[in-house]
């Protein structure tokens, strides 16, 4: 049977990335799906993105991508002084300066070229979440990709008959959520179980299809499996 997977905010950790996916050995029928966020923070994003880049896999736009994008808007990369670049971006910049400079500009058109979100029909993949104040077509880069508690908090699913899946928010910074754990709201569910982040360390990736999640901790290098409805909290 074909799985739909989706995996949360990597981060740059591309060995626990690694480590993850060995857990879940996706085969060449699953769906696997990126929320976002696949650098910065961690020290390989040049090696997480160039992975991604070449998979079979999906990926949605986050707001990591998309600062990056803005750091580099209307500049030739060959021509940037990298050394100087700001400290948000210095272990990004480093990956590849120590694996191949020349896949920033080719990483950079790549993410200008991601979609904001992805319709699955009974799942709505995207990075951050929605404004539930205001129509779809209303919407931009900035609610899919950075917005935060007014989502979480909504009083009732913006779709009628869509799961929105999301990362974004480490789920251990919504209400006191246990580090490791996913949270659910009215019509959504957060994937990012901040792996960057040493409170936690755990990545997450989630078998929709199955209800399973798959977890690698990029610090511990433990791994561990669990069914959906054990590892999830709801709020509201």
């Amino acid at each position: 049977m074909c799985r739909r997977i989706f995996i949360g905010d990597v981060h740059g950790h591309y060995d626990g990335l690694m480590l993850l996916l060995n857990v879940i050995s996706p085969d060449r029928d699953d769906r696997v799906y990126f929320l976002g966020d696949l650098i910065n923070r961690g020290p390989k994003s040049a090696q997480v993105v160039e992975f991604v880049r070449k998979s079979p896999y999906y990926c949605v736009l986050g707001n990591h991508e998309q600062m990056l994008l803005d750091y580099f808007q209307d500049k030739q990369v060959i021509n940037k002084t990298i050394e100087k670049a700001s400290c948000t971006y210095k272990e990004t910049i480093d990956s590849y300066l120590k694996s191949d400079i020349s896949l920033l500009p080719v990483h950079l058109e790549w993410f200008s070229n991601l979609p904001l979100y992805l319709d699955l029909g009974d799942i709505w993949a995207v990075h951050g979440g929605v404004n539930p104040q205001l129509a779809l077509d209303k919407q931009s880069q900035k609610e899919f990709c950075w917005i935060r508690q007014p989502f979480h908090s909504m009083s009732k699913p913006y779709f009628p008959d869509k799961l929105i899946i999301v990362g974004h928010t480490p789920t251990f910074k919504i209400g006191g959520v246990i580090p490791g754990k996913l949270v659910q709201g009215k019509g959504w569910l957060d994937i990012d179980t901040g792996a960057y982040d040493r409170r936690s360390g755990w990545l997450t990736a989630l078998d929709m299809t199955n209800s399973i999640v798959y977890q690698a901790n990029v610090f511990s290098r433990k791994t561990r499996v669990s069914a959906l409805s054990e590892i999830v909290e709801e709020i509201g």
